[in-house]
Parts: C-alpha cells; structure tokens; sequence
C-alpha cells in the first residue's frame, strides 16, 4: 500500500513538474522566436551597413564578378555572408567565397533558399542600382539556438528538482502531527481508553483527534456498562437459582403437601429468573447498536392497546384506558416494538405498586408533532428524594417485587429514540408521563 507521503509527493510533484514543463515550453518558445528575431535584424543591420560602405567606397566596376572584399573591410560578423550585385544580376562585390553559388538577390526582403545543398537565411536590400544581400547558415542557427536553449533549460531543470525536493520535505513536515497521532496510539496498550493528548496539533486534524476520543469515550462507557451488566446480573440471578435449588432439594426430601408447594415457589423463582433475563436482553440489545426496524408501524392508540394487552400478571382488565374523542393517525417514530415495550414496562410497574382493588390509569394526548401517555397509578408514591434512582438499574425501594430493569430499559429507548419521561410522585399516587414523537403528516 503506498504511503500518503508518496502519494501526494506523486500527484502534487506530476501536477507541478507539469505546470513547471507548460510554463518552461512556452518561455523557450518565446526565447527562440525573440532570438530568431535578432538574427533576422543582425541580416538586416548588416545589409545596411555594407550599403553605407559601399557609397564610401569608389564605384566598383560594373564587371565586377569575382571582386571580393573581407569580412573585416564591410565590417561583416563572422559566419556570415554578403554579396553585392547589379539591378541585372551581376556580382558586383562578394565578401566571402564560401558558399561558391551566388546568393540569390531578385527578391527583396527576407527568403529561404538553398545553397551548395544547405539552407541558409538572406535578407535583400536594394539600394540605388546595388542590391545588397547578407546571409548566414540555417546549420549555425540552429547550434546557436541550441546552445542558448540548453543554457536556459538547465537552471529551469535544477529549479523544478529542487522545488520537488522541497515538495517532499514540506510534506513530510505537514504530516508529522498526522504521524505523532499514529506513534501515539502505537504506543498505548490494548486496553488502554484514555483520551489522547497530543499538543501542537493543527486545525485540521483537531476533529480528528476529538473523534477518536469520543470513540474511546463511548468504547469506555460500554465496556463499563457490560461490566455493570455483567455483575448485577449475575448478583440478581444468584438469588432466584438460589431459591430455586433450595426449594428442589426440600421438595426432594419432603411428600404431600409440602413438596407440592416447594415445587410451586421453585417454578416461581424460575418465573422471576426467566423474565430477568428476558429484561436484560432487551436492555442490552436497547443500549446496543441493533436495529429494531421491523417495518411495522403504529399509532399512538395502537401503541396503548397493545401495551395494554402485553401487561403481565394477568391484571391488564385492573388498566382503565381513557383515549381522547380524536387522537392523531401520525404513526409514531420510532420503532413499534420499542414504543410498545416503554409503555408496557410502565403499566407493569403502575399494576406492581396499586393494591388489587384499584385500577391504573393511561390517558393520552397529542400535542403537533407528539404524543403524551400519561399513566397513574395510586400505590403509596414514592419519596422525593428517591425520583432520581427510579432509572437505575436493579434499584428497588423496600415495597417492589420486581427485578429493576423495567424503568431502566424505559430511559434507555427515551434515550435512544428521542423521547420524554418525568415522574411526578403524588400522595395518592406516581403520576408518569412519556411522550414520543410523530411522524410528520
């Protein structure tokens, strides 16, 4: 797997080299044009110059072929020739004898042409009767142009190396708070959750860091929740097996009447340790990540029937349930069996506390976009000071028979689904509301 470092030093140094090769194209396109230029005006100087010597010089004869002059004597730069003819055609003056063909002077101006099998460049220059011809190789040109491009190729080339060198050391630097985090939690242990604290850390990489922490956090708290889980369960569970094996051994040892009765408060106990155990997997799986979503969905009087249905003990006829004369269709949103279990939960814990000859109430309402079960029961409240512990789990006061978990998985889906619980402890009674939220019609 390649490394980040390699990865954007390739892609950011490609797009750079190619920026750098775009630009250096263009600069040497220009240079050689410009030097072009020069050369062409170097022609042009030239014919001029010769044709200010030859009005100083005396009239050169109109048989003039084969009269040569040295490049010193028409002051003519190296590498160049000049050729000095009539309107006719007639070489009147030459500067050289290389090439041994005569330059070509019936076009005025610049032209291309080739000479002794080699391309040269000549510029014309008419002047009285004379026109004055200056030329030079196409060859030498070239090698001039070459030379001047190498010399401007070669600093461009040891720039773009060294801005690529640089590239990569800044890189490098750029991800060493990237490489600290790494060493960092190299370095921590399997089971270690602690925060990380790692100063300086850029802006960017901050969010990061909060991240993770905020993972370890949560990673903290569920280990510490399964722990907690773990042991009071296994503190809950040791008491009805307990309860359960004394029972068996006394129906063992005993006959009649007495060994019916042990094995009733054996099954009894069974009972008990077998809905503790049915609340802890709802807890767990309520606290947990699974998915509740059947695709059902109900609506709020649905929600009351139902959990009115599912109340234990058999004493669902002791809930008086008062529904509004109209009342939402809105399902509600959150998942069915979630919605259902809450208040369930809350009707069996309002059934536990009432004495036998008085009934719970449930009434609801919806208010926009949410819906408030309200249930009452009228068992001997509870005190002020213990409302806070009534979503705790296994807290029992000194009058409850149940396990502890019913309150508890009720806070976990309010938490996990957006709801509202309050608790309101009365003289006559534990007033509870819990309102979910609606779908949106």
């Amino acid at each position: 797997m390649m490394s980040l470092r390699l990865r954007l030093s390739l892609t950011l140094g490609a797009a750079f080299a190619l920026i750098w090769a775009l630009a250096a194209a263009w600069m040497l396109s220009d240079l050689r044009n410009q030097m072009m230029f020069s050369l062409d005006q170097r022609l042009v100087a030239s014919a001029r110059m010769v044709a200010g010597l030859m009005e100083q010089l005396p009239p050169v004869p109109s048989k003039g072929e084969g009269t040569h002059f040295s490049a010193e004597q028409l002051n003519i730069p190296g590498g160049m020739a000049c050729q000095v003819s009539s309107l006719r055609g007639e070489i009147l003056a030459r500067s050289h004898t290389d090439p041994q063909q005569t330059l070509e002077a019936e076009k005025l101006g610049f032209h291309d042409q080739m000479i002794d099998g080699a391309p040269w460049r000549s510029f014309t220059l008419a002047r009285g009767d004379l026109r004055i011809t200056t030329a030079d190789r196409q060859i030498e040109r070239e090698a001039l142009n070459m030379s001047i491009l190498l010399a401007a190729s070669v600093p461009v080339g040891v720039a773009l190396l060294g801005c690529l060198c640089l590239l990569w050391l800044g890189i490098g630097q750029g991800l060493a708070p990237l490489n600290r985090m790494r060493d960092a939690l190299m370095r921590r242990s399997a089971d270690s959750l602690e925060p990380l604290q790692i100063q300086p850390l850029p802006s960017e990489l901050q969010p990061l860091l909060e991240t993770q922490n905020q993972l370890l956090q949560r990673i903290g708290k569920t280990i510490e929740r399964e722990r907690r889980l773990t042991g009071d369960a296994a503190h809950e569970l040791r008491s009805p097996l307990t309860a359960i094996k004394t029972h068996l051994q006394v129906a063992r040892m005993t006959d009649g009447s007495a060994r019916d009765q042990s094995l009733a408060r054996a099954e009894e106990g069974a009972d008990r340790m077998h809905r503790t155990l049915e609340q802890l997997l709802l807890l767990a799986r309520v606290e947990g990540s699974l998915s509740f979503d059947d695709g059902v969905q109900c609506n709020a009087e649905q929600v009351a029937k139902l959990a009115i249905q599912d109340a234990a003990s058999g004493d669902r006829q002791r809930i008086r349930f008062q529904a509004p004369g109209k009342v939402s269709a809105a399902p509600v949103q959150m998942p069915a069996v979630l919605s259902i279990a809450a208040l369930r939960n809350l009707l069996d814990n309002a059934l536990r506390h009432t004495p036998a000859d008085k009934a719970v109430e449930l009434s609801l309402e919806t208010t926009g976009n949410r819906v408030q079960f309200v249930v009452r029961d009228h068992g001997p409240g509870i005190a002020e000071e213990d409302l806070q512990h009534l979503t705790q789990r296994f807290w029992r006061n000194g009058q409850s028979t149940g396990c502890g978990l019913g309150l508890a998985i009720v806070q976990a889906i309010v938490q996990r689904c957006g709801c509202t619980l309050l608790f309101d402890s009365r003289p006559d009674g534990l007033r509870v509301e819990l309102t979910m939220p609606l779908q949106p019609v």
